[in-house]
């Protein structure tokens, strides 16, 4: 049995609204991202220190943080007591994340799980390696290159997206994929702008899984759109664009609705560690599917009106 079988609605006479809406939410975001000096970057791109520890018992993020406000190693002080400090996955489990620091002592990591090992003795494992559940430290040179290699990745991926829909399409077809791509990505990006969310490597694995999915729903609707164009010559363009997604319906609600069911529930339950890349692929399904239908498909009939003039 279909879902939305025989579905009749007039998309494209709320395209005006449509584009509105989309134009406030990408003007928010990249106002936000305008205001904050870019998005927030995690160390994966900054460089820096990274720590999980696990304690016995229940610990309380503000008795962490104040034992961070004077931290001696090797013979230098440290005030980490402003640096984000939070529960990692359980009210037992604590990260820190500490920015690159220019001559930092040998083992940095190291020292600081010692300095968190050492100040709660009572709430310790009797072997700090099981004490430990993560540390790293990234430097600055390797984030930039990182970082670096993140963009290419995504303007990579969007060039050749615009390439293969060339191809399989026209080319008015590629310019409405890639500017639904564009749009769900800066929605995402802007969203985790307002929320001060990090910008870590999954979640730059999140975008490009967005433009993925996004990508795989636009071109069920453009296909449909090439088949009824040879099957009714005789009907309006915005028409036949109107009927191709109704047609499509089924398939994309199916598709969407149950892969936000899944993120959903691996935003809900997943833990600290993928919370903000479900969170991004939460964000990344609505979006993209909206997109399909407005972005993608208005900016196709906006071209070929332009080209019929």
């Amino acid at each position: 049995m279909r879902i939305l079988k025989n579905s009749n609605f007039d998309f494209m006479s709320k395209k005006v609204l449509a584009l509105g809406l989309s134009a406030i939410i990408v003007f928010s975001g990249l106002l936000s991202l305008f205001i904050n000096g870019g998005p927030k970057l995690s160390m994966d791109f900054k460089g820096g220190a990274f720590v999980a520890v696990q304690y016995s018992e229940e610990i309380n993020v503000n008795e962490v943080r104040n034992t961070l406000g004077n931290i001696n190693i090797d013979g230098q002080s440290f005030d980490f007591s402003k640096e984000e400090v939070k529960h990692f996955g359980s009210k037992s489990a604590v990260s820190l994340r500490v920015p690159h620091i220019e001559n930092s002592p040998a083992n940095f990591s190291q020292k600081i799980v010692i300095h968190l090992f050492d100040s709660f003795p009572s709430k310790t494992p009797d072997d700090i390696t099981n004490f430990i559940l993560s540390k790293g430290v990234v430097s600055p040179k390797i984030g930039s290159e990182l970082s670096g290699k993140a963009v290419m990745a995504i303007i990579s991926a969007l060039g050749l997206i615009m390439l293969y829909i060339s191809v399989r399409f026209e080319f008015k077809f590629a310019l409405g994929a890639i500017a639904a791509l564009t749009h769900d990505v800066l929605i995402t990006l802007g969203m985790f702008s307002l929320l001060s969310y990090e910008i870590s490597l999954p979640i730059i694995a999140a975008f490009l899984t967005i433009v993925g999915y996004s990508l795989n729903d636009t071109i069920v609707i453009f296909d449909r759109i090439r088949e009824n164009l040879k099957s009714s010559r005789n009907q309006a363009y915005t028409a036949v664009v109107n009927t191709s997604i109704n047609e499509s319906l089924s398939r994309t609600v199916i598709t969407s609705l149950t892969t936000f069911v899944v993120v959903f529930i691996l935003w809900v339950f997943g833990g600290e560690v993928i919370h903000n890349f479900a969170f991004a692929m939460i964000v990344g399904v609505i979006v993209g599917t909206y997109s399909s239908i407005y972005i993608a498909s208005t900016l196709v009939i906006y071209l070929h009106e332009r080209s019929s003039n």
